[in-house]
């Protein structure tokens, strides 16, 4: 465990001193922003959000979180597209492969740093429902719950985001490797869904991330879809380790 503290703080320092992360987490943030203020709209989808922070609106941030879920496909890959393609690509995975650590320990440090840098982000979204709090009365359990929902939700991003990132020492490629799992496994999965028989959907439907991440939303605690969330991230964080150990021995 003392491994993977050690190997956390160095990457969460390099986070830090990265400019890509503060240009990713001010997009994040802009984008918390508008979604708040202004709602999203998509014509030619036919999609619209009315905005959180209105007058007559109900006291919640679960539009905020249902847009989010979408948009952090996008965003969290692009946080962890370095995690390891870095160290390939620069040639400092040799000196981590010769370390007294394990490669079960590379990648938990890694996820966890990424973890660490998620919870930030997250908390920053306070300052919204500090408003909500202000100008409404929001439901308390509901509005925890959906931030519950938001912590196991970028659990799973984040894993696959990590997983992307073992399969190429090019870190745009990972990011868009895990752009596009993400992308399947929600909105990929939605159009499976509208486009299948009835009596497939609810089997297709149930490993949407979404599908899971709606009952949160809502402020329904699911015990299954915890464990889903559960064992999806620990099965992406599973083979990130196994494909990191084919990678040593090539």
């Amino acid at each position: 465990m003392r491994k993977i503290v050690i190997l956390a703080r160095r990457e969460l320092s390099a986070y830090f001193y990265s400019p890509m992360a503060y240009v990713i987490a001010a997009l994040f943030l802009l984008l918390v922003g508008l979604i708040f203020l202004w709602g999203v709209r998509v014509p030619f989808l036919k999609f619209e959000i009315e905005p959180v922070f209105r007058s007559g609106a109900e006291s919640t941030l679960r539009p905020l979180f249902d847009v989010l879920a979408y948009g952090l496909a996008v965003v969290v890959p692009l946080l962890t597209m370095r995690l390891v393609s870095e160290e390939f690509r620069s040639g400092t995975i040799e000196t981590l492969m010769t370390a007294p650590v394990t490669d079960a320990a590379v990648i938990l440090g890694k996820f966890l740093a990424a973890m660490v840098l998620y919870l930030l982000l997250l908390a920053a979204t306070g300052v919204f429902f500090a408003l909500v709090v202000v100008f409404g009365k929001p439901d308390w359990g509901v509005a925890g719950m959906g931030y519950i929902g938001m912590v196991l939700l970028g659990a799973v991003y984040i894993s696959v985001g990590l997983f992307a990132s073992t399969l190429t020492r090019h870190q745009l490629v990972a990011g868009l490797i895990g752009i596009a799992i993400l992308a399947f496994f929600t909105a990929g999965l939605y159009l499976v869904v509208l486009a299948i028989p009835p009596e497939y959907s609810q089997v297709v439907a149930k490993v949407n991330i979404i599908t899971h991440f709606a009952d949160f939303s809502k402020g329904v605690f699911d015990t299954r879809g915890l464990v889903f969330f559960v064992t999806v991230t620990a099965f992406f964080l599973f083979i990130s380790v196994k494909v990191l150990e084919s990678r040593r021995w090539r």
